[in-house]
């Protein structure tokens, strides 16, 4: 069964669709809290291995943090070693005593200076606890780093889950969403949302969810200890935080709508690029290379625009907060010199708590930082978020008991309308018998293709109801109701792959001998013969390396290895010259033989055969009967005969 084609937007289009393809109206954000709830909630499932993460992340973070501590012991050590070597000491003198004496001749700076100072006079530098010290510390930074091995690897395993599961979600809700969902939206657009957007995630998730929550659990150790080592040095840091989180707050609310404005760009860039690359040979005919140049030029101006606007306004972020780290710094180490020449604090502590202090403002600054990889991936979430929250077609019920569908199609005071100010079929009443063949002519714009979508469930009826042997469609399962039905359409479509392939996709796992005798039904097999690697002949997906009349072909093979119960064939021979549209007329007379077939046809000397014809204008059937009776008639039918026939005399002359 061929593919259902989509024969482009309703006449006039819908307001939703002409204001895409102009741009629309200027985005943002609708909800970033909710949209971040809902984003991180993709990780649910993968509870287990975002505790892992976490567990390794925080123990990894613990030894971190207990590094510096450590450090600070070694530098005491070294410094205590120097001190002790002095000259000067009085033979066999105590720390205390030295202290008293320099207290004693009016050197009281020294002597507050080296009461922090853990020392013994003429004993230098103690390397056996010194090596104790600096062991512990490789030992602790190597576990560091086999946790953070650990916590990569868990945080990759569950964000590329959860982003796996986002594909299935957006493969599954592509298959659920109606046909006028399409109809309303840019090929492109919907392609960048499934995987441009869904990448974007996938990086956003990988580079800030394990980063944020080991920066976070960071600030949190580091600040602990900075109060164990001197709560007056950690108040002195913590002066900068809230210049840090304004900073943030005030820069990151100007970045987020640029962000949001370089996604919804992307999507239409990339829906004209596939726009322009599919129709490709059209825009070399018609010269409009310019133009299409033009275009992606402008949609690439946008987006670089869009894009340099939000990483330049959010890469703001991180110099400023490295500058407040500076200052920070500075502060620090002042004032933690004069606690050292106090003998306050020893110069390991002090040390040691740069060295927080360095890693206190790192993760801020990281956090702060991973702001604009925030915003990118929460406005990708919320234009996924979208997709997946569009309306969706009603489901399926449970599936009809059909014994031996006979092919009798009824429509009932059907009416229906893409706008639902713009009614386009009212009333329409049409019974059609098992193995008639009805052939639907008239103007462009009267209904025709939209009374087969109708047949199809591509889109449902907004009032009556379409019957399969006295059985509502709309009861039905659709690919129920799709299995019974064959469909040949004017736009073939074929997929990259063998003609082979592309024939045997009408039926499920068919065998070699039933896809050489569709072809031979459909008279495809005498081209395919001649092609030097037969029916392996591999397919372009455009389908480039055949003709568009051996395209038609292919697809009317397929069809033949269906074997529907009801037949569609609408425009099918418009791409075939005239002698192999005899032989497919013949063909199909032979495949309608004992099925419902319906024929949308312009060519009205191919449907003279048909069992009745049907004239519709303006959504209603004006005339219905045999060829020859439409004829006597005088009405409509006759003047489209008339004006065709009349076409054809002047092509001639």
């Amino acid at each position: 069964m061929t593919a259902p084609q989509r024969r482009g937007p309703v006449p006039g289009g819908p307001p939703a669709a002409r204001m895409m393809m102009a741009g629309g109206p200027p985005e943002k954000l609708q909800d970033f809290k909710g949209s971040t709830k809902r984003l991180l909630a993709l990780l649910k499932p993968q509870r287990l291995f975002v505790a892992g993460a976490l567990t390794f992340g925080a123990l990894g973070v613990f030894l971190s943090v207990l590094g510096p501590y450590l450090l600070g012991h070694a530098t005491d050590v070294i410094f205590g070693g120097v001190i002790g070597r002095m000259p000067g000491y009085p033979p066999g003198a105590t720390k205390d005593q030295v202290i008293e004496y320099l207290r004693a001749n009016g050197q009281t700076t020294q002597a507050d200076l080296l009461s922090g100072v853990d020392f013994t006079p003429g004993q230098g530098i103690d390397f056996d606890r010194l090596a104790r010290v600096l062991g512990w510390v490789a030992l602790i930074y190597v576990f560091a780093w086999v946790f953070g091995v650990l916590q990569g690897r868990l945080t990759t395993r569950a964000v590329q889950s959860a982003v796996y599961d986002l594909r299935q979600q957006v493969e599954e809700k592509l298959g659920r969403l109606p046909l006028s969902y399409f109809d309303q939206q840019p090929r492109g657009e919907v392609l960048s949302r499934a995987t441009n957007d869904t990448d974007n995630i996938a990086q956003t998730l990988q580079q800030t969810f394990a980063q944020l929550v080991t920066a976070l659990l960071m600030i949190v150790g580091v600040l602990g200890m900075m109060f164990w080592i001197s709560p007056l040095l950690a108040l002195i840091a913590l002066v900068t935080v809230p210049l840090s989180i304004w900073l943030t707050t005030v820069i990151g609310k100007r970045s987020q709508p640029q962000f949001v404005a370089q996604w919804k760009v992307t999507g239409q860039l990339n829906g004209h690029i596939e726009e322009m690359f599919t129709g490709h040979t059209l825009v070399k005919v018609f010269g409009r290379q310019g133009e299409a140049a033009a275009t992606f030029q402008e949609h690439n101006e946008k987006l670089y625009a869009s894009s340099f606007r939000a990483q330049f306004v959010s890469g703001l972020i991180q110099p400023a907060m490295m500058f407040i780290g500076n200052v920070n710094y500075v502060l620090v180490a002042v004032v933690g010199g004069l606690r050292v020449a106090s003998g306050s604090l020893s110069l390991g502590e002090v040390q040691a708590f740069i060295q927080y202090s360095r890693q206190f403002s790192q993760p801020l600054t990281q956090v702060a930082s991973m702001a604009n990889l925030v915003q990118s991936g929460v406005a990708s979430a919320e234009r996924v978020f979208a997709l997946l929250d569009a309306a969706e077609q009603s489901p399926d019920p449970a599936p009809a008991k059909l014994d031996g569908v006979r092919g009798r199609i009824a429509f009932e005071d059907v009416s229906f309308r893409y706008l639902p100010d713009k009614p386009l079929i009212d009333n329409l009443n049409l019974t059609v018998e098992p193995g008639q063949t009805v052939a639907i002519v008239g103007p462009t714009g009267a209904g025709k293709t939209t009374l087969v979508n109708l047949l199809m469930r591509f889109y449902d009826v907004t009032g009556g109801r379409i019957t399969l042997d006295g059985v509502d469609i709309a009861t039905m399962p659709r690919e129920q109701l799709r299995e019974q039905i064959g469909m040949v359409l004017q736009d073939t479509w074929l997929f990259g792959g063998s003609i082979a392939d592309n024939i045997g996709y009408g039926a499920d796992s068919p065998d070699t001998a039933a896809v050489h005798a569709a072809a031979e039904a459909a008279h495809v097999d005498g081209f395919v013969r001649m092609l030097p690697d037969g029916y392996d002949t591999t397919i372009d997906e455009e389908g480039s390396n055949v003709s568009a009349g051996q395209k038609q072909l292919v697809t009317i093979a397929r069809a033949f290895l269906a074997e529907p119960s009801i037949l569609i064939l609408d425009e099918a021979t418009s791409s075939v010259d005239t002698r192999t549209e005899v032989l497919i007329q013949r063909a199909m007379a032979t495949l309608r033989t004992g099925r419902t077939s319906f024929v949308i046809a312009h060519r009205l000397s191919t449907i003279r055969d048909a069992d009745v014809i049907l004239v519709m204008e303006n959504g209603s059937i004006v005339e219905q009967g045999t060829h020859d009776s439409l004829l006597a008639a005088g009405g409509a039918y006759a003047r489209l005969y008339s004006a065709q026939f009349a076409q054809a005399v002047a092509e001639v002359d």
